[in-house]
């Protein structure tokens, strides 16, 4: 069926034979709609370990449109080279035909949930996702863990091999415990300009509490009042991709956002952002001013920076790494780098070989750490080889990846707004 797709790259003919341009916005066709161009191959970090083409977005799209048009089964070898997609839509970025991969990947993984079974690791995972009170009670332990002097002498044993738990706890770091949940006000010395809500996530609260810190002393600053509601949970993006409904933590979040009295609901990690910027509620009222009201932190702080505020100056050099939320889903990378430049001094450069994803793809890091250990080498390659002083990603989940299980004198990467919360 998709013989007879080889059209020239950048052309659409009509069924008068005459050239149409290409759609003007992003849209769902059908999978056979491929062009067969090739434009996605060399961007798909997949291909780039494996050099196959069943490793490629084109052939995946096949095996895509058996599922979802034919209706028909795949083999094992198929779902497995399905599988191993990152999700990071960098095909999207190059498709000529504008074709909406991850809907149609999320479609396809939820008519593949529904006859698969989860293992135990998973079905835990997705719970803890979904339960925050859970999820809370083991941070305690996972703290006493991490200074009771036994995760040496447990990855000595083998014992987390064996229970498949080797990687997760490669990557655990100190939480901080308690809610993040409350109002913050503006100082008594600052006139307030208005009132803002931030989205804290689920991991993101407790792993990288900094952010969500500075996050709030920003806005602050530049005189917001921010407030952090208890009663939001999971973006759902780790649902979403693994073919369960995240429709229950969508509609939870924007019920939790919309019964505030706020201008913006502010998001800090560009992964949670991608994922929010394309709800879409039972309630298209209030979905509909879940949409209008999000905000990235770097969009939101550059539109209202007062002109009276100059941050210390700095002679950093900085290299930004891309996340791929960011480049191809909400493709707002510029923000960064302007808002770094109100930083006097500071050298700004991005990170080589940013369109590469960084291995961490949400759960990816966990359901295929072989392939996802070769891209996180790739890219700290890169950031070694930057000489910068400082690298800096706007999303939680690359940052945790990089930065896990490494030396104290590794060069780690921030948030950027760590950088300027530190200066103001």
């Amino acid at each position: 069926m998709f013989d007879i797709m080889d059209f020239g790259i950048g052309e659409f003919t009509g069924d008068n034979g005459s050239d149409s341009s290409a759609p003007s916005g992003p849209y769902i066709p059908e999978a056979s709609e491929c062009m067969r161009c090739g434009m996605c191959v060399s961007s798909c970090p997949t291909f780039r370990l494996f050099e196959i083409d069943a490793e490629t977005p084109r052939q995946r799209i096949r095996t895509i449109s058996k599922i979802l048009v034919e209706d028909a089964p795949i083999s094992a070898e198929e779902r497995g080279h399905l599988d191993n997609c990152l999700q990071c839509r960098a095909c999207e970025t190059a498709c000529p035909s504008r074709m909406s991969y991850g809907a149609l990947f999320d479609q396809a993984r939820a008519k593949l949930q529904q006859t698969a079974s989860q293992s135990w690791l998973a079905k835990l995972a997705m719970y803890l996702i979904e339960h925050k009170r859970r999820r809370r009670m083991l941070l305690p332990l996972m703290s006493l863990y991490l200074r009771s002097g036994l995760r040496k002498p447990l990855r000595a044993s083998g014992l987390l091999r064996k229970l498949n738990l080797a990687t997760a706890e490669s990557l655990l770091n100190e939480p901080a415990l308690g809610s993040l949940a409350g109002i913050y006000p503006v100082g008594r010395r600052q006139r307030q300009r208005g009132r803002v809500a931030l989205f804290t996530g689920c991991l993101a609260e407790h792993f990288d509490r900094a952010t969500q810190r500075a996050a709030i002393k920003l806005l602050n600053t530049i005189g917001y009042e921010v407030v952090v509601p208890e009663g939001q949970g999971c973006c759902g993006a780790i649902h979403q991709h693994n073919g369960c409904s995240a429709q229950a933590l969508k509609d939870k979040n924007i019920e939790a956002f919309y019964e505030l009295e706020v201008e913006a609901v502010i998001y800090v990690a560009s992964g949670c952002g991608a994922m929010l910027s394309e709800y879409q509620g039972d309630d298209s009222e209030t979905a509909g001013w879940f949409g209008r009201s999000l905000q990235d932190i770097s969009e939101f702080l550059l539109a209202h920076w007062p002109d009276t505020l100059e941050p210390a100056a700095s002679n950093l050099n900085v290299a930004v790494h891309e996340p791929c939320s960011q480049r191809n889903v909400l493709k707002n990378g510029r923000a960064v780098h302007e808002l770094l430049r109100k930083i006097p001094g500071l050298n700004i450069e991005a990170l080589p070989d940013n369109q590469l994803c960084c291995g961490a793809g949400g759960s990816y890091m966990l359901s295929h750490p072989d392939n996802a250990q070769q891209l996180r080498n790739a890219k700290r390659q890169a950031i070694e080889g930057s000489g910068a002083d400082v690298v800096v990603s706007s999303n939680f989940s690359c940052a945790f990846y990089l930065n896990a299980d490494r030396a104290e004198t590794a060069r780690k990467l921030v948030h950027p707004i760590r950088l300027l919360a530190d200066r103001v």
